[in-house]
């Protein structure tokens, strides 16, 4: 089943940290004479991940015993920022080409279930060291950040990747474990062995999740293929976010000069393979130049992970679970049924035309929603 994605050629905000308002469905009465307009506030002109992200997955859910379908849904701008304050009667469904009327719509703050991969290898001790103390410390920043009801799974990697603390919601205990962490004396880097084992482990994992790969995307003896790890990302329904430290790392070591190891890496070369293997999972790959950029480089992330509009509707289709249904949702002026209209901070309008279609068989769809 292909999932659904909301994307709109529009400017938008983040809105981490909003409450979600009450349930309303999308048939009630607009609240004001705006409703074909949605002001948002200013924003970055640019996203704040490198490249291009990934084709972000929207669950479905379906109950048979009540009929009712459930879709959360990215609605984001080209940079992909969460667009707040859409309200319910600017959302439409359609199922196998009927409106849904009775569709309610709320925003959600999920809890997610996370692996932190920290990169703890690299052949010479100098080299460990630093790279270790770096993975560490945005480790601890990254767990600081997270929402008491959110697990965090701890992985490092040097030769082999080793599971450190499995799902933890004792986030103070992760930040001493973290702040212990002490680099081998000399290792190999094997990124993509350490990527597939992990990600068959999260193969098992229920729940909005995500791999928070802190690395610097070098891999020295892995006997698993670039290849085969893409494939791996690709097919483990989840994304991972790679936090490159390439650049931090270049810019720490450069004061050993010629001899350093650091002045022989192909850091380009490494963060692209970050990049590819982050858009193969649906993630997105960030590229802090220093530890200062992690801060909102988390809030982008996390915001990413966490918020979705919520649609629910009871299914006007007749009760064929087996066949495929296709769905279809449009962002409207609810007077003109005309697209809606977004407009940004400095008061400018911009016409936004929203049409998705998707498919989903019911009786695949029950039970998947977290």
């Amino acid at each position: 089943m292909r999932g659904v994605f909301l994307f709109l050629p529009i400017l938008g905000l983040i809105a981490y940290g909003q409450n979600p308002r009450p349930s309303r469905t999308a048939n009630d009465p607009p609240r004001s004479g705006t409703e074909g307009q949605v002001r948002i506030p200013d924003r970055p002109s640019s996203a704040l991940f490198k490249g291009q992200q990934g084709k972000q997955r929207t669950e479905i859910h379906f109950d048979p015993a009540s009929g009712v379908v459930t879709l959360k849904l990215l609605v984001q701008d080209p940079n992909g920022y969460f667009i707040p304050d859409l309200h319910p009667y600017n959302f439409v469904v359609y199922e196998n080409g009927v409106r849904q009327n009775n569709a309610t719509v709320e925003i959600e703050h999920a809890p997610v279930w996370l692996a932190v991969v920290l990169e703890f290898g690299g052949r010479y001790p100098g080299w460990n060291k630093i790279l270790a103390n770096e993975a560490s410390s945005a480790g601890r920043q990254l767990v600081e950040m997270l929402g008491r009801e959110d697990r965090v799974a701890i992985w490092k990697y040097a030769d082999r990747p080793e599971l450190l603390a499995d799902f933890s919601l004792d986030h103070e205990k992760l930040d001493t474990m973290l702040f212990s962490l002490q680099p081998p004396s000399v290792s190999e880097a094997n990124l993509y062995d350490a990527l597939v084992t992990i990600l068959e482990r999260m193969q098992e994992v229920r729940g909005r999740k995500a791999v928070i790969l802190l690395s610097s995307g070098v891999d020295t003896f892995s006997k698993t293929p670039f290849d085969e790890a893409v494939k791996a990302a690709t097919a483990s329904n989840t994304p991972v976010y790679a936090i490159g430290l390439g650049e931090i790392l270049r810019a720490t070591t450069e004061v050993f000069g010629n001899a350093a190891r650091s002045a022989r890496v192909d850091w380009k070369h490494a963060e692209d393979r970050l990049g590819e293997i982050a858009r193969a999972s649906g993630g997105r790959l960030y590229s802090p130049t220093t530890s200062v950029d992690l801060s909102a480089i988390y809030d982008d992330m996390i915001e990413n992970l966490k918020v979705r509009y919520v649609i629910t509707y009871k299914s006007s289709t007749a009760q064929d679970l087996n066949s495929p249904r296709t769905v279809k949702v449009e962002l409207v002026n609810p007077k003109t049924g005309a697209p809606l209209q977004i407009l940004d901070a400095s008061g400018r309008t911009i016409h936004a035309h929203l049409t998705l279609e998707d498919n989903y068989i019911p009786s695949k769809a029950v039970g998947s929603q977290p």
